[in-house]
């Protein structure tokens, strides 16, 4: 007798919880550990309940399906569900287990839960997959609205209108704000791409600021400049990046 995969539900509608619940219900390979109304109950049931299977909603209020997966370390196998088909594209092109727009069939239902148990049961390259798919989501240019951090197991929602500006560290970026400094495990690349272009601008290879928040542009030295932002911090400002504001300041 081979053994149940073990699953959680993520989805903010009560409906759709149920009819998965009911889909499951029908089989006997999968057990249903777990059912969660929001992104921080799912966060929790993963990383306390190590499930090996999520049915996640991706459009979902505080947190949304994709925000959640950023702060997962190692992500169960996932079937996405939702009513927005636009995700659709996405999660195939990165091969992501399956895809289930709702409303759907137990025929179609039964179709992902079998992908889901083959990726189970190779899981190589897997991780990666669901990365890229994180990573890239971003491209259909819906700009971000927000930033989700966590620290230590805080989690943190930081809306775009409060980031001042934006500074590279390795691996990391460190988000600046009136109202404290935040680490993001993405790339410079990332936010010049998926801000608002007309709200924030790259100015040197490591700084990212806000427009509107931008003073003053000295002469630092022969051919170099720096911008004051409102609040006094001076930050360097690459040739490119004078350019740039030249552009817009005219």
């Amino acid at each position: 007798m081979e053994a149940k995969l073990r699953a959680v539900i993520i989805d903010d509608e009560k409906l759709g919880r149920d009819i998965i619940k009911n889909y499951l219900s029908a089989r006997k390979d999968i057990e249903l550990i777990c059912e969660c109304s929001n992104g921080f109950e799912g966060i929790k049931a993963i990383n306390e309940k190590n499930p090996d299977l999520i049915f996640l909603d991706i459009q979902m209020p505080k947190l949304n399906g994709f925000e959640m997966l950023e702060l997962l370390d190692k992500p169960p196998v996932i079937i996405f569900t939702t009513a927005f088909d636009q995700f659709a594209i996405k999660a195939f092109e990165v091969n992501a287990t399956d895809y289930l727009l709702k409303p759907f069939s137990q025929e179609r239902f039964n179709e992902a839960v079998e992908k889901a148990k083959k990726q189970f049961e190779n899981r190589t390259g897997y991780e990666a997959s669901i990365q890229r798919l994180v990573n890239n989501v971003d491209e259909k240019q819906v700009y971000l609205e927000r930033v989700v951090v966590k620290t230590n197991q805080k989690i943190q929602l930081i809306p775009v209108e409060e980031i001042d500006y934006l500074e590279a560290q390795d691996d990391y970026v460190m988000i600046h704000t009136p109202s404290g400094k935040f680490l993001k495990q993405k790339t410079m690349k990332y936010f010049e791409q998926n801000l608002k272009p007309e709200e924030f601008l790259r100015i040197h290879r490591s700084f990212i600021v806000r427009i509107k928040n931008i003073k003053q542009i000295e002469l630092y030295e022969r051919d170099s400049y720096i911008v004051i932002l409102t609040g006094g911090t001076k930050l360097p400002v690459s040739k490119t990046g004078y350019q740039k504001l030249k552009e817009i300041m005219n």
